[in-house]
C-alpha cells in the first residue's frame, strides 16, 4: 500500500473547460458529467479550476436575471493545488486532509494535464488494497 501512487488512483476521463466558456454552459458540463468541478485548460496547459460551488452564484443570476456575461475565466480559481502522477497517494491524502480540496488536477513536469484525482478515488484504491 505504501507504493500506491497518484497514477494508480487518478482518472484519465475528466471534463476540461475552456476559460472563454460561459459559466452557465460550464455548469451544465459539470452536471452532465456528474462531477463537482473540473480543470480549466488553455493550449493544453492547466490555467485554473472551477467548481459547481463557483458556478452557483452566476447560474442564479442567469436564471433570475437572464444575465449571461460571466465566463469561466471570470470566476475560476487560478491558485490551483496540483499533484504529479508519481507522487505517493498516501502523501496526497495528507495534503487533502490539511488543505481540504476534494479534487486535484494531475500534471506532468512540463505542466500538461494528465488526469484528475479525488478523495473518493484514493479512498476506493485504499479500500480495494485492504481486501484480500
Amino acid at each position: 500500500m505504501e507504493s500506491l501512487t497518484v497514477a494508480d488512483c487518478m482518472s484519465h476521463n475528466f471534463v476540461t473547460l475552456h476559460p472563454d466558456l460561459p459559466v452557465f454552459e460550464a455548469a451544465g458540463e459539470l452536471m452532465k458529467n456528474d462531477v463537482l468541478g473540473g480543470p480549466v485548460v488553455e493550449s493544453g496547459k492547466l490555467v485554473g479550476w472551477i467548481s459547481e460551488q463557483d458556478c452557483l452564484k452566476v447560474v442564479l443570476q442567469v436564471v433570475y436575471f437572464d444575465n449571461r456575461v460571466a465566463t469561466v475565466r471570470d470566476i475560476m480559481r487560478r491558485d490551483v493545488l496540483t499533484t504529479r502522477p508519481e507522487e505517493s497517494a498516501l502523501d496526497l491524502c495528507d495534503k487533502m486532509l490539511r488543505q481540504m480540496p476534494k479534487n486535484y488536477p494531475v500534471i506532468t513536469s512540463d505542466g500538461k494535464l494528465t488526469g484528475v484525482v479525488s478523495r473518493r478515488m484514493i479512498l476506493r484504491a485504499l479500500c480495494q488494497g485492504r481486501k484480500g
